[in-house]
């Protein structure tokens, strides 16, 4: 038996951007950021940030472009997926992407924390709204086990 399944919970590092293929079918496309912690050898506390370009489709694209924007915390459940292109010069390029399958918001308060002011509506859309238990996590903080809502 064989899996692809990721989740993430990070920050966007850029406004998702929305567009519809020549059929009519909504996209997303947005980066998130995540970050790890370890010691290092000589006993320093080090950092290390990995980012990860999502793709949305269909409702989610929709309530992505509505709902998030650079610095918002989102959960994302998906499959990664390389796909590859012939670039102007005619090179083959390569590209790995998480596809969301799903996604969480992040909290939502004051005006310039990551989301837009508008309420999602929940009909025939594949997310989970914003959870008010859900913790206020700083991009430089650990993310502990325990601080997880679900």
């Amino acid at each position: 038996m064989n899996v692809n399944k990721v989740f993430l919970l990070g920050n966007l590092t850029r406004d998702p951007e929305f567009r519809q293929t020549p059929s009519g079918q909504s996209v997303a496309t947005f980066g998130v950021a995540t970050n790890s912690f370890f010691t290092d050898k000589s006993g320093q506390r080090q950092q290390k940030t990995e980012f990860h370009n999502v793709v949305a489709w269909g409702k989610q694209a929709d309530v992505a472009s509505r709902f998030l924007k650079k610095g918002g915390l989102v959960f994302v459940e998906g499959r990664i997926q390389t796909r590859s292109w012939q670039d102007n010069q005619g090179q083959t390029r390569k590209t790995t992407e998480v596809i969301c399958e799903r996604m969480q918001l992040g909290p939502r308060g004051s005006s310039g924390d990551g989301f837009r002011q508008e309420s999602p509506s929940r009909e025939g859309v594949d997310f989970e709204p914003k959870d008010e238990t859900m913790p206020d996590v700083d991009i430089e903080d650990e993310i502990k086990v325990e601080d997880i809502p679900f």
